[in-house]
C-alpha cells in the first residue's frame, strides 16, 4: 500500500464518513486473564467516546510505510487453506458478529503476544463503497464500483495514572486525583486485507508496529502464520555493519557518503508522489554503488556473499530504514560530529604528519557553546595534497 491509499482509508476512520457496524473489545490484565469483553455499535456510542475509539484505529494506521507499516504478504497455500488466513477472512466476511470466531482470534493475541502490564485489543469492521474515480482523478462519491470490507485492529497498553491534584470546576478548587486505568496509543495493529488499486487484495496485510525496532515476532506468527520482518532500526544496523566488514579498508568517507547520498536522493524522488511505493534499493544497486567508487571486485563479491546471509539474496531493503536523510553523523570514541546531509561535502579524511585526521571546512558561522568564535590564521595551509585515507 501507498500512502495515498493508506490516506484514503484512515479518512474513513471519521465520524462522519464511516460505516462502522461493529467495534469489539478484550481487555487483558498481565497475567494474561481476560478482564472484560464487549461488543458496541458505533452509532449507539456517545459522540466524544466514538470519537476517541476511531483515534485509536486511526494510530493503528499511521507512520511511516516501509517502516512503522509493513505490508505481510501470504502465500498461495495460506490463502487457500491456510488457518491464519481462514480466520481473518471470517472475522472480516461476518462483520465480526459471529462471537465464537472472535473469541478464537483474542485468545491467539493472548496466548502469543509478549506485552508487558494490561492492554485492550480492538477490532473493528467497515464497509467502504469506494467511489469511481476517473484517469484524471476526479472522484464521483455515488458512483461506486466495489464495496471493499476491511477490519483493523489495535492493541493498546492500559496505564495506571498517578495521583495528582486534579481542578475540580464546580467548586473552583484544587482535589485529590483517584488512580485510574487509561487506553495508550497502540502498540501494534493491523488491516486485513490490504487496500491495493483502490481494491481488496486479500495476499496481503497492513502491519503496524509504533516502535520501529520492536517488531512483536510472536504477535506476527499468531495473526498471519508468518515471519515479521526485521525491525527498521535492525536493518540499519546490520546494513552498516555489512558495509564495514565487507569492504575492510575500501570502506572510506567518500564510499560511505556516496551509498548515502545516491539513496537519499532515491527517496527525495518519491517523497512529493503519494501514488509511489517506498523506495527500495536491491543488491545489484548497492554493488553498482561500490563499484562506481572504485571499491575492488574481491571486497564488491564479499559484499554480495553477506548480503545475502543477513537479507537473503531476492531480497531488496527499504532506502529510509538503512539511511538517515537528516543526517550525516561522524564518530569517534570521543568526538561525534552531525553534518547536515546535503554539505557532506564539506567533510575530509587526511592523513597528516602519519596521524589521521577528519577535517571539517568552516569558513564562517562557527559557534563552541552557542558561542560565535574566530578562525584565524593557525599557520600555514594544509596542502590539497595531503594523502587521504
Amino acid at each position: 500500500m501507498n500512502r495515498q491509499d493508506i490516506s484514503e482509508i484512515r479518512r474513513r476512520l471519521n465520524p462522519d464518513k464511516n460505516s462502522i457496524d461493529c467495534i469489539r473489545g478484550c481487555y487483558v490484565d498481565e497475567k494474561g486473564d481476560i478482564i472484560s469483553a464487549f461488543s458496541h455499535s458505533l452509532l449507539t456510542l456517545p459522540q466524544e467516546e466514538a470519537e476517541k475509539y476511531l483515534a485509536i484505529f486511526r494510530r493503528a494506521l499511521s507512520g511511516l510505510p516501509g517502516r512503522n507499516l509493513v505490508e505481510i504478504p501470504f502465500r498461495p497455500d495460506q490463502v487457500m487453506d491456510g488457518e491464519e488466513h481462514r480466520l481473518l477472512t471470517a472475522l472480516n466476511r461476518t462483520a465480526l458478529k459471529v462471537d465464537q470466531a472472535v473469541e478464537r482470534f483474542f485468545q491467539k493475541i493472548i496466548d502469543a503476544l509478549e506485552l508487558e502490564g494490561n492492554y485492550l485489543i480492538l477490532l473493528m469492521h467497515d464497509a467502504y463503497d469506494v467511489p469511481f474515480r476517473a484517469k484524471d482523478e476526479f472522484k464521483v462519491d455515488d458512483a461506486s464500483e466495489e464495496v471493499f470490507q476491511y477490519i483493523v485492529c489495535a492493541v493498546c497498553p492500559v496505564k495506571q495514572t498517578r495521583p495528582a491534584l486534579c481542578y475540580c470546576a464546580e467548586d473552583r478548587g484544587f482535589h485529590d486525583r483517584d488512580l485510574d486505568w487509561v487506553v495508550s496509543v497502540p502498540e501494534l495493529g493491523f488491516m486485513f486485507p490490504a487496500y491495493e488499486d483502490r481494491a481488496a487484495n486479500i495476499y496481503s496485510a497492513l502491519y503496524f508496529t509504533r516502535d520501529a525496532a520492536e517488531s512483536h515476532d510472536e504477535f506476527v506468527d499468531a495473526v498471519f502464520g508468518s515471519s515479521a520482518p526485521m525491525p527498521a532500526a535492525a536493518q540499519k544496523e546490520a546494513f552498516e555493519a555489512l558495509l564495514g566488514d565487507a569492504l575492510e579498508e575500501d570502506c572510506s568517507l567518500e564510499v560511505v557518503q556516496t551509498v548515502h547520498e545516491q539513496l537519499r536522493d532515491r527517496i527525495e524522488e518519491r517523497k512529493g508522489d503519494r501514488t509511489a511505493e517506498p523506495a527500495t534499493v536491491s543488491k545489484r544497486e548497492v554493488r553498482s554503488i561500490l563499484e562506481s567508487c572504485g571499491v575492488s571486485d574481491a571486497h564488491v563479491a564479499a559484499f554480495e556473499e553477506k548480503y545475502d546471509e543477513e537479507f537473503g539474496p531476492a531480497v531488496d531493503l527499504s532506502a529510509q530504514n538503512i539511511v538517515n536523510v537528516k543526517q550525516f553523523e561522524l564518530r569517534t570514541p570521543d568526538v561525534m560530529i552531525r553534518v547536515n546531509p546535503e554539505r557532506s561535502d564539506l567533510v575530509q579524511t587526511r592523513m597528516i604528519d602519519g596521524s589521521r585526521y577528519i577535517l571539517i571546512r568552516a569558513d564562517e558561522g562557527v559557534e563552541v557553546n552557542g558561542v560565535n568564535i574566530s578562525i584565524g590564521d593557525l599557520g600555514e595551509d594544509i596542502s590539497e595534497d595531503a594523502a587521504p585515507f
